[in-house]
């Protein structure tokens, strides 16, 4: 019924979060009405996203470098490190503006349901950072508060606690709601959780 090259940007933009047949339709027919020009510059960024962010060997958020700019800032508190599950919550952390060390991307939480186990994540290299790097004196756990999250900080604190006994180990403060995301917290309730992050048991 539809043209094909019509067609396959909806299919294309209904494999996005969020995003069903109906609205996918939408933003198709709504790009067909903008000008040529501002089509052709959505596809460039696009193109660019994908060959020109990678993630940074240190911490594994997004960037353009070999190493993010958080990691190569001489300024951050070095002796502190956010295990986080995704790059947007280092954007939110950063907003609330309670926190100056260091982070690290686990790329989701452990998910059985899903299929995700400890093995998909990265905390592995997670171990490695902090075996190889004595500076690191705490990690703060700031998985999401969600069933996913907290089983994803139980077994890291378990892991960690096998790899060294002279690092503290906390969990960001109940400040934000159980099922939530870090990502869509607000500054204030994100800075509340994380200055009255309590030691993890």
């Amino acid at each position: 019924m539809l043209p094909k090259s019509v067609q396959n940007l909806i299919d294309e933009f209904s494999k996005l979060p969020g995003i069903g047949p109906k609205t996918a339709a939408r933003l198709v027919f709504y790009l067909l009405k903008k000008p040529k020009t501002d089509v052709l510059a959505f596809g460039n960024a696009v193109n660019e996203l994908m060959e020109n962010i990678k993630y940074c060997s240190q911490c594994f958020s997004i960037t353009d470098a070999e190493i993010c700019e958080i990691c190569s800032d001489d300024g951050r508190q070095k002796e502190f490190l956010a295990v986080v599950e995704e790059p947007l919550d280092i954007v939110a952390i950063e907003k609330s503006g309670a926190y100056n060390g260091l982070y690290h991307v686990l790329g989701g939480a452990i998910s059985p349901i899903d299929g995700i186990g400890p093995e998909n994540l990265r905390i592995r290299q997670l171990l490695d950072r902090l075996n190889n790097n004595p500076k690191i004196k705490e990690v703060i756990l700031a998985t999401n508060p969600s069933l996913e999250g907290e089983a994803t900080a139980v077994y890291i604190k378990t892991q960690i606690e096998k790899l060294r006994v002279n690092i503290e180990i906390t969990r960001i403060a109940r400040g934000l709601p159980v099922g939530g995301d870090l990502e869509y917290a607000d500054e204030i309730t994100l800075s509340r959780s994380l200055e009255g992050r309590k030691k993890y048991k």
